[in-house]
């Protein structure tokens, strides 16, 4: 007998499998984007909320999924290695209250996305919105960052200011004085910020397409 939980966690990794969060897989089948949340998955009062058939037909029909595909993400027990990895939009991440002084995730609020496991147990994921970091990064890329990981010259970055300014960029160059950051849009500007300026840094380790 299936259960809830299989059927959520099967959604989830087709999410991952096609490169979007599950708020990025509904939008892609034509869903309100929050269909698959995880606040969604709970009735108010405490019970399991099942998926709809019609809304994982449509999510099969939008990833090319055929029914025994997603039985196989449902049975598939090799997949053990994954773990949930926060999410959040990229837009909330100057919000207050999703990261400490040093960027590391915290608090509540924050979605989850199954994707192997990464080193970096602080590792976190970001939804991008809009059209603003083309050709790079279209709407709805999900980025994976690791706050701890080492960053070099030509490394992609999410970057936070102390003014709550964040941004995803190239890093040209860093020393103790200064950040230079490379857009990754060709219509924008590079930008130079100086070093007491800017709160954290975190390599981006992944992108989906």
């Amino acid at each position: 007998m299936l259960t809830h939980a299989q059927i959520w966690t099967a959604l989830d990794r087709l999410a991952a499998r096609s490169g979007l969060s599950p708020s990025g897989l509904a939008k892609r089948a034509g869903l309100d984007p929050t269909t698959f949340n995880k606040s969604k998955r709970i009735t108010p009062d405490g019970r399991a909320r099942w998926p709809s058939t019609e809304s994982v037909a449509k999510s099969l029909a939008a990833t090319e999924t055929t029914v025994e595909e997603f039985v196989k993400l449902i049975t598939d027990q090799r997949r053990s290695a994954e773990r949930a990895v926060p999410l959040i939009g990229f837009s909330e991440a100057g919000v207050g209250g999703f990261f400490d002084e040093v960027g590391l995730p915290i608090g509540r609020g924050w979605d989850e996305i199954p994707f192997p496991a990464v080193e970096d147990e602080h590792a976190y994921a970001l939804e991008i919105s809009g059209d603003q970091m083309q050709p790079a990064y279209r709407d709805g890329t999900v980025i994976i960052v690791s706050p701890t990981a080492p960053i070099r010259r030509g490394d992609r970055v999410v970057v936070r200011t102390r003014d709550g300014a964040v941004m995803a960029e190239e890093l040209k160059r860093k020393t103790a004085k200064t950040l230079e950051l490379k857009s990754l849009n060709p219509g924008q500007s590079d930008r130079a910020f100086p070093a007491e300026d800017v709160l954290w840094i975190a390599r981006v380790l992944w992108a989906s397409q």
